[in-house]
């Protein structure tokens, strides 16, 4: 998900998803740790999802964009 796709959602809409992508990501490290995860690169892909969802909820606090 991208930047602008994300600034496009209202704050709660946001804060779902930060929450869904965290569940995603616990999910996604636990099947690494059984060895079920083929993909390992969708691990740093989540991540980097919900710093993107972060990074926009901070910048509606500080009054940025």
């Amino acid at each position: 998900m991208k930047a602008n796709e994300i600034r496009n959602l209202t704050t709660a809409e946001i804060e779902q998803k930060v929450s869904s992508m965290k569940e995603e990501l616990f999910n996604l490290r636990f099947q690494l740790a059984t060895g079920q995860l083929d993909n390992t690169a969708q691990i740093g892909q989540v991540r980097k999802a919900i710093a993107r969802a972060k990074t926009v909820l901070r910048e509606r606090e500080l009054g940025i964009g």
